[in-house]
């Protein structure tokens, strides 16, 4: 099995050894995103509702560099630091993803890089 390596400038560079997606399989996986705005690779200011936003904008960046939309993610895995962010932050994810309902994971964690208060990773069919 071939793997590539894929990368944009609409997202947020990546800030260690990895890259912002990888095709592999007939599907593509994305690093976590997080909400870096990525002219400026600062974290965005403001509560979990603006860095959602800004998070769901970067990942949306990475899927269509690959050929991918929302309609083609299969699993989300969501990492926030606290469960009182939830409520919010599935007002901005589902206005994001609209009809589409992939298998999702919400975990709280006991912090995230650069201070953040959520991180996204997904799972995409290659159309």
């Amino acid at each position: 099995m071939t793997v590539e390596y894929l990368h944009t400038k609409d997202a947020p560079e990546a800030i260690g050894p990895y890259a912002q997606a990888t095709k592999a399989g007939g599907f593509l996986f994305t690093a976590g995103q997080i909400a870096l705005d990525p002219a400026t690779m600062q974290v965005v200011e403001g509560d979990i509702t603006s860095q959602a936003e800004q998070v769901m904008k970067n990942l949306n960046a990475v899927l269509a560099n690959a050929g991918c939309g929302w309609k083609d993610v299969v699993k989300t895995t969501i990492f926030i630091t606290t469960f009182d962010d939830f409520a919010k932050l599935n007002e901005v994810y589902g206005k994001h993803l609209g009809a589409t309902k992939p298998a999702r994971s919400t975990v709280a964690v006991a912090g995230l890089p650069k201070g953040v208060r959520v991180e996204i990773e997904c799972v995409a069919k290659l159309p």
